[in-house]
């Protein structure tokens, strides 16, 4: 997966060495990460480091939120980043207190191949997605060997694959959860269609390359078109949402903390609600319903499925 610059707002600027083998030497190496988190356990601290993706839902918030924050006396130091890699890793070790940039689906799936140790702490957000094209208005338009983008990234991947199900282009193992679905739980593929997994990032930019595409919303009105004009079809799966609700994630029994209390007060504020119910005519949805006091209990039933 590729790195790409980061962007600091601070009041110091903070540098993150990015590259494959920047991550695997992190802890050791980055005196800028070291010291974020070098007052933990000082009970005057009341400096609170986020790492965030560098979106308008996710930096736009998180720019709201340093204002509330400030006003109760905390600085909110951020990193902004473009990869999806960093951010568990460098709270999982403790450099910073909490990140946002992920649903539950990911967080899992990514602990489970990292060996990292990063929990939820409360939601902001439920993003929709779907299947796009900017070729043809309906699926049985699509001719017989189609190309189809899919997320590469095993949390999203079935996204797309169960969607094609769900109206009647594929046959799949309806045993398996979305979250983990594959191109291997296909069991037939009757008009051979043929299947490119892109990083998610680059799904809405990429539908000019293929027949049709698995986006998110959001993306695809970003990129400027409409997302109803060009949606073949939008996820209306009640069972798809409580796994693709994005989160704020800390270390585990970090839910209780200050510092993670006074981001839920300031991320799930009147202020933050407004600003999505505002963002791309409400193309997202923000949500509240996992809190400090519920997700550490959602997570343990969510990843003991």
């Amino acid at each position: 997966m590729p790195f790409f610059a980061t962007q600091t707002t601070s009041s110091f600027r903070r540098k993150i060495t990015v590259g494959l083998g920047a991550l695997a030497a992190l802890a050791l190496t980055s005196c800028g990460l070291t010291q974020a988190s070098s007052t933990e356990g000082d009970a005057s601290d009341k400096t609170i480091t986020v790492i965030v993706t560098e979106s308008a839902p996710y930096q736009e918030p998180t720019e709201i939120a340093r204002e509330l924050l400030a006003e109760d006396g905390w600085e909110l130091e951020t990193t902004y980043v473009t990869d999806i890699v960093q951010p568990n890793q460098v709270v999982s070790q403790g450099e910073y207190d909490a990140n946002y940039f992920q649903h539950l689906a990911y967080l899992r799936q990514f602990n489970a191949d990292n060996g990292t140790e990063v929990e939820p702490a409360f939601s902001t957000y439920y993003q929709p997605s779907g299947i796009f094209s900017l070729q043809y208005d309906s699926f049985e338009e699509l001719p017989d060997g189609a190309e189809i983008s899919l997320a590469v990234d095993t949390a999203n991947n079935g996204r797309g694959i169960k969607l094609l199900a769900d109206h009647g282009l594929l046959e799949i193992d309806e045993s398996v959860p979305v979250t983990e679905l594959s191109q291997a739980d296909i069991i037939d593929n009757p008009k051979n269609f043929q299947f490119i997994e892109i990083d998610q990032q680059s799904s809405a930019h990429t539908l000019t390359d293929v027949d049709a595409g698995f986006a998110f919303a959001r993306l695809v009105a970003e990129a400027g078109h409409d997302v109803h004009d060009v949606a073949l079809a939008l996820e209306e799966d009640d069972d798809v949402r409580r796994p693709y609700t994005n989160v704020i994630a800390v270390q585990p029994g970090e839910q209780d903390s200050e510092k993670t209390q006074a981001l839920q007060r300031a991320y799930q504020s009147p202020e933050v609600q407004e600003w999505f119910a505002k963002y791309l005519d409400g193309a997202i949805e923000y949500n509240d319903d996992i809190t400090t006091e519920n997700a550490q209990e959602i997570w343990s039933e969510f990843t003991a499925e």
